[in-house]
């Protein structure tokens, strides 16, 4: 058998090779890992939250003295978003 026989033979997948293939593959996440990724998210979502706020607090009266459109509000909101965004995930990663 030639060379150039071997290496199209080696070449000719069939779909339902492939599709089984990667079927047989999937990739499954250990509860210890699942667990530690979704703590680290919640856990890094409650303290933005928590640091963020306790942060701004201390900054008010500068930020009300200062020129800038976003005020109190818009910071508090951000801050919340970021926040519930990273706790999100953490329940995403929990349970997908």
């Amino acid at each position: 058998m030639s060379s150039s026989t071997q290496n199209s033979s080696a070449l000719d997948v069939q779909p339902k090779d492939a599709k089984r293939a990667l079927a047989e593959d999937a990739y499954d996440d250990c509860l210890s890992c699942r667990v530690t990724g979704s703590a680290a998210f919640i856990g890094l979502g409650v303290y933005s939250y928590y640091s963020g706020m306790k942060n701004l607090k201390m900054q008010e009266k500068a930020i009300m003295q200062s020129a800038t459109k976003y005020k109190m509000g818009s910071r508090q909101l951000g801050i919340f978003t970021i926040s519930a965004t990273l706790v999100g995930m953490g329940l995403w990663r929990a349970f997908n």
